[in-house]
């Protein structure tokens, strides 16, 4: 632009130079006075600089305005306007349309700002794990559910490779599909999308993992629910009028006078008719309790004092309890009651055998809850039955303790894990709950 300038500045001068010299010729020759001469000769040099100094300013002025304009594009400064705008003429009209871009330019990363800031925004309060990889499986981009799913900050998980994160699987096979895969201590079913884009030129993939753990033991649930309120109702259409009949029965015969074994085998035979009845009226009475679960009604309630209640219910074992923090939750303390009733039953039933002990403890981190009942018994079969209802591994029970015990913290929004206890004997019981500190 200088270079531009300067000849600019010279070509206007040399335009006028001749004219100014003839006119200057022109006056020295005529009879004036000598200092209207050099006055009249001052007036036509200061008159010829000051048109080129105009010209200079018309011509390079607005060449600079459109030279730091476009500079402005390249470094996406879209702030700048051009005072001339007049439509009128050729230099005014490209100021007018240059004005235009920077305003459509300003809208359009505006537009691009928001959109982007929304994104990342989406990204951290979802409760969907997103993730990106390089060509070569490496990790690029990780939103918060994904940092909490891989309990690692995104500053220890960029750069890792899948298949050190446990996330090899995610990247191949078909999709969308649900596949098993575990995260530490975090085990259950997932579902996982997978897509392709490019950035800086290079491919990459985007895979979204959504826990459909807890939709497809509501689907089971339901189902179950549907399965027992059929059995309960058909079952129990049929049991009362055989339960009432073998009473009737009964009364009959303790009226008759008659004597012998036909007499004492109708009665031992209708006895037990009527016991069975019974028991199998209750038997179907307590797995309607999955059917009719209410809603839980929450209320403060102190884990210390939920804990010490529950384990004095014991009778058959001394419960350890381990100390925790003082922590209030919002829960419904008879349905928490009863399900730490159920975990610390199992417990006892499996450590008395063997005379091994039961403890109860608690703590929390990161605003979550975790009690957790141990026991020193022989453990878990391998077995992927045990919140299946009706299936049970104790002689004589129900297959209820464990499926009742499930809803009642998932209907609190929390978790409930059983598994074998890791370098030692027995089991180990975790619930996981959202909780409050107490004031």
């Amino acid at each position: 632009m200088a270079w531009h300038e300067r000849q600019f500045t010279r070509l206007a001068l040399f335009a006028g130079l001749p004219s100014v010299i003839v006119a200057i010729v022109l006056l020295f020759s005529m009879p004036t006075t000598p200092s209207t001469r050099w006055t009249v000769s001052v007036l036509l040099v200061v008159s010829w600089l000051w048109c080129v100094f105009i010209l200079r300013e018309r011509v390079v002025r607005p060449l600079q305005t459109l030279a730091n304009m476009v500079a402005a594009i390249r470094e996406q400064d879209y702030s700048h306007r051009a005072l001339r705008n007049n439509a009128g003429d050729p230099l005014g009209l490209a100021m007018f349309e240059l004005n235009g871009l920077m305003m459509d330019l300003r809208e359009r990363r505006l537009g691009a700002l928001e959109a982007t800031a929304l994104l990342r925004r989406v990204m951290t309060e979802i409760d969907v794990t997103v993730l990106a990889f390089d060509e070569a499986g490496a990790l690029r981009l990780v939103n918060a559910a994904g940092e909490r799913l891989l309990e690692r900050p995104a500053e220890r998980l960029l750069g890792r490779r899948a298949d050190e994160l446990g996330l090899a699987e995610t990247l191949s096979g078909t999709t969308p599909r649900v596949v098993d895969l575990a995260f530490g201590a975090r085990r259950g079913r997932w579902e996982v999308r997978r897509g392709a884009f490019r950035q800086g030129g290079l491919p990459h993939q985007f895979v979204v993992l959504a826990d459909v753990s807890r939709s497809l033991r509501e689907e089971e649930r339901l189902a179950w629910q549907r399965i027992i309120r059929v059995l309960g109702h058909e079952i129990n259409n049929s049991l009362t009028p055989i339960r009432s009949l073998a009473e009737r029965l009964l009364e009959l015969l303790d009226r008759s006078p008659s004597e012998g074994e036909l007499r004492d085998d109708l009665l031992r035979g209708l006895g037990v008719i009527a016991n069975r009845s019974a028991s199998l009226s209750r038997f179907l009475g307590s797995y309607a309790q999955l059917a009719t679960l209410p809603p839980p009604r929450r209320t403060a309630l102190s884990v210390r004092t939920w804990v010490e209640r529950v384990v004095r219910l014991e009778s058959r074992l001394a419960v350890e309890v381990k100390e925790g923090p003082d922590v209030i939750i919002d829960a419904d303390g008879d349905q928490l009651d009863q399900m730490l009733i159920n975990l610390v039953s199992n417990a006892v039933d499996g450590a008395l055998p063997l005379n091994g002990g039961v403890c109860v403890r608690w703590n929390t981190d990161d605003a979550m809850l975790r009690v957790v009942v141990e026991d020193d018994g022989p453990g878990l079969p391998a077995s992927t039955n045990l919140f299946v209802p009706f299936f049970t591994t104790k002689p004589g029970g129900t297959g209820i303790g464990l499926v009742l015990s499930r809803e009642i913290a998932e209907s609190h929004g929390g978790r409930l894990t059983v598994e074998n206890r890791e370098g030692a004997r027995g089991c180990v019981a975790e619930f996981e709950l959202a909780m409050r500190w107490d004031g």
